[in-house]
């Protein structure tokens, strides 16, 4: 499998093997185990979905950091990646850590769809 390297073609491989509503199932499973009151409906649009997320992981960084680290345990976004990111823009580091997670959350969908 090759990840997406960008959000636009992650939700473009998700809408075209139908698995878009399974990928926001599975964000939704691992917020609710990670204990963020966050809950996506199936039909929210590709672009809500990217901002609400990026909104939610800017405020945990800045107010509830155990909580987001806790988040991105629950997701098992990589630590190696998280590291490789800048931490001197709190915004364009929620924006960079909004597409880990959904990146990994597609990771995780895409291979049970295989199985």
């Amino acid at each position: 499998m090759t990840l997406p390297t960008t959000f636009n073609d992650l939700i473009t491989e998700a809408t075209s093997l139908k698995l878009y509503q399974k990928l926001i199932i599975q964000l939704n499973k691992d917020l609710l185990l990670a204990n963020i009151d966050l809950e996506f409906d199936e039909e929210t649009l590709p672009i809500s979905l990217k901002l609400v997320l990026q909104e939610t992981v800017f405020h945990l960084i800045q107010n509830k950091f155990s909580d987001y680290l806790n988040l991105l345990y629950q997701v098992d976004v990589s630590e190696l990646k998280i590291r490789q990111l800048d931490g001197d823009d709190i915004e364009k580091l929620s924006e960079d850590v909004t597409f880990l997670i959904l990146q990994r959350e597609w990771q995780k969908v895409w291979y049970r769809s295989k199985s």
